[in-house]
């Protein structure tokens, strides 16, 4: 959902609707939240922290070792396998008309556009694109109309030889045609395209765009032309790294750095590499930026919460001989923090015959969380603002944002009795025996007696790995409040034990990521949250419902990044027995996660995120769009894993993408978000953390938050600046 081309979209294809109105069954919508506020943005909950420094103090020269998730498979942003780093390619290498600044909101690029602007609206709409007269490609050709149109022609969808991942807002252009000059480009939309900005960022040369053989194949592995401050020079797969130089024909500001080198490092390799002496910047997980703060002890960025406490915590004077050494391995580094621009949610699978296809039980499920708790537990172990996210369609500061979560209400334990009550769900009923295979009444995790028994003779030490996880939570993330059910599943809550204590440990991002915009690996674009220990719950008897109890099945990935993950999964599942809801988190492989369980719908409840746009009308359409069936008897949901929708609101999405109004258009877009916290297909929870391992004498980079890095300011401040060392070189 982000507009700097990190992930696929689908084309636009869904016919649109009839509008009918949310049945509300028990809960009433309440107003509309931001009707009345004049701005219920408010500003991003936490600035960028990049150690800025002026240009004139940064050295000529050196190399950036940056640490990237992968080698991309594609140089192509529009292609199904692009991932993140290949928009971090683009960032560096390509014009991009539009970017985010620091509140998440789109700005002019001056080194590229000298002005963008909708010049008619009757009878269509035309926006006139004025360039910058310097800017021109690698090879000395002007960018131009040219480029534009190559651009459109293959994105459009029209041309099926071209293998594109998403088409929206280049499937609304009728023409692209030169201007009164070769700066000028006039862009006339047959529908009109409140996006308008979202569109040519990355813009690629006619080179590439211009045939199905070089979109498909040639952008792939090479860019023979760019028009940033940074070319490709080589992608060395073996090596796992690709290098980027200074281009020498950029026309603003020359890049400080000679080169930057995009290494693909593990997550839990990186703390190594960085202390070796083999990397200059990395974003790193909370127990690796925990021992690397040590080394150099920061204040706290002014724009964190006051409420949040110092990464390291208040007392740096005892130090354990593990942290002492930690101190010199991590001599000249740093942690910087801010907040990414994406948040993490609850997903409730409605699709199907299973208790979530019920409205209420949803709802029940919504209210039963305790946000604002998970949003604490998450962020102020690390010293970040603690607030839970208020928007399924945008994040705090971005234009469209509003808190909407009225619409479905805070944590309420009685309501949400009261509406499994009323959906038939009843305390204590009778349950019949399950027959050997059945399915539980949530999922298709089986829930067979005996088998913790099973699995503890089968394997002896694996059984003592597991305990030993239970107690230190670092292992597995299990929380003392799981326990084993067979092979794969963790039956939530059973030994009643209180568990609300924290250990200190927060919790902490999953490097791999699920579900979400970008193939990166494997799955795309989900990010796990890491745990402690799960809140205490009173007991509370199983509801059921026609001899079924009511157990949903919780799917997690199974990989040792993915541990801290099963544990916040624990600790909602506490917080969904109080009201009778009981939980099997069941753990399946990394590689089947998104694959086979998220995306096919073999799920009840699962934790991924989505990145907060500056574009939702066009970015978020396919997220919520109402599933229909295809063709072939199947259900098209788009990007919607949560099978929920209504034809309200794809109604308002579709009215919000096509008025030029802005204001009105964001009206509509805050409308539609309220309807989807009532839907409560998915739930958010709070924004993901993003600290970044930085060498202390690195300016200008870090934790960018909301605002894309601007790679020609990057460097190595000079000798004396700070007592700082060096520039590193390779």
């Amino acid at each position: 959902m982000s507009h700097d081309g990190v992930g696929t979209r689908p084309g636009r294809g869904a016919v649109m609707r009839a509008a009918a109105f949310l049945t509300t069954g028990v809960l009433a919508l309440p107003v509309l939240a931001g009707c009345s506020d004049p701005d219920p943005a408010g500003k991003p909950l936490a600035g960028q922290d990049v150690a800025p420094a002026a240009r004139a103090r940064i050295a000529d020269g050196g190399t950036l070792r940056w640490a990237v998730d992968s080698v991309p498979e594609t140089l192509n942003t529009f292609q199904s396998d692009a991932d993140a780093t290949t928009s971090r390619i683009a960032q560096a290498t390509l014009p991009s008309m539009y970017r985010l600044d620091e509140s998440g909101r789109p700005e002019r690029n001056e080194a590229y556009l000298e002005s963008a602007e909708v010049v008619e609206t009757e009878p269509k709409q035309v926006v006139l694109y004025k360039l910058n007269q310097q800017a021109v490609w690698s090879d000395g050709r002007e960018i131009g109309a040219a480029d534009f149109a190559a651009q459109w022609r293959a994105l459009s969808g029209k041309d099926s030889a071209y293998w594109t991942a998403r088409n929206a807002g280049y499937d609304r252009i009728q023409k692209i045609e030169r201007g009164d000059n070769d700066l000028e480009v006039r862009v006339t939309f047959a529908r009109s395209y409140a996006d308008w900005r979202s569109l040519f960022s990355p813009l690629y040369p006619k080179e590439v765009m211009g045939t199905p053989d070089s979109f498909n194949d040639g952008a792939r592995t090479r860019l023979k032309v760019s028009a940033g401050p940074f070319t490709v020079r080589k992608i060395d797969r073996k090596g796992d790294e690709i290098r980027l130089t200074r281009n020498p024909r950029w026309w603003g500001e020359p890049a400080k750095l000679n080169e930057i080198v995009l290494r693909a490092v593990p997550r839990d390799e990186r703390a190594t590499e960085l202390a070796a002496g083999r990397l200059d910047l990395a974003d790193v997980d909370p127990a690796a930026a925990r021992r690397i703060a040590i080394a150099a002890p920061r204040p706290e960025n002014p724009s964190a919460s006051p409420s949040g406490t110092p990464l390291m915590g208040p007392d740096l004077k005892k130090l354990t001989p593990a942290q002492r050494k930690d101190k010199e391995r991590f001599h000249g580094f740093e942690i910087r923090k801010s907040l990414e621009p994406s948040y993490t949610q609850l997903a409730l699978n409605g699709g199907g015959d299973g208790p979530l296809a019920d409205e209420r039980v949803r709802r029940a499920v919504a209210r039963a969380l305790d946000r604002e708790k998970l949003a604490e537990t998450v962020l102020r172990p690390l010293g970040l603002p603690a607030e839970p996210v208020g928007s399924h369609l945008a994040l705090s500061g971005q234009a469209a944002y509003a808190d909407n979560s009225g619409a479905i209400g805070g944590q309420d334990t009685a309501e949400a009795q009261a509406l499994l009550a009323d959906a038939g769900w009843v305390p204590g009923g009778p349950v019949k025996e399950k027959k050997k295979g059945e399915k539980a009444a949530g999922g298709e995790a089986d829930k067979t007696g005996g088998s913790a028994k099973k699995e503890k003779d089968k394997d002896k030490d694996s059984g003592e790995k597991t305990e030993k996880a239970e107690k230190d939570g670092e292992k597995d993330g299990e929380s003392k409040s799981g326990k084993k059910s067979d092979d794969d599943t963790y039956i939530v809550g059973e030994d009643d034990k209180g568990a609300d204590e924290q250990d200190g440990r927060p919790l902490a991002q999953d490097g791999k990521q699920y579900g979400g915009k970008q193939l990166s690996g494997g799955a795309p674009g989900a990010y796990a949250p890491q745990g402690t220990a799960a809140p205490a719950g009173a007991a509370t008897r199983q509801l059921a419902k026609d001899g079924k109890a009511l157990t949903l099945r919780f799917v997690v990935p199974d990989g040792e990044g993915s541990g801290t993950l099963r544990t916040v999964a624990d600790r909602i599942g506490l917080m969904l027995k109080r009201v009778g809801i009981r939980t099997e988190v069941t753990k399946v492989s990394d590689e089947s996660y998104f694959k086979d369980h998220i995306a096919s719908g073999q799920y009840d409840l699962a934790l991924y995120s989505w990145p907060g746009s500056a574009f939702p009308a066009t970015d978020a359409r396919p997220i919520y769009a109402k599933p229909v069936p295809a063709a072939d008897g199947s259900l098209n949901v788009e990007q919607n894993y949560t099978r929920v929708g209504t034809d309200q609101v794809d109604q308002l999405f579709e009215q919000a993408v096509s008025t030029l109004d802005e204001s009105e258009s964001r009206s509509l877009i805050r409308k539609a978000d309220s309807r989807i916290w009532a839907a409560a297909g998915s739930i958010p929870l709070y924004q993901r953390p993003q600290l970044t391992a930085a060498r202390t004498d690195l300016a200008n980079a870090g934790a960018f938050g909301f605002t894309a890095p601007v790679f020609e300011d990057m460097g190595f401040l000079k000798k004396g600046a700070k007592g700082q060392p060096a520039p590193s070189s390779s």
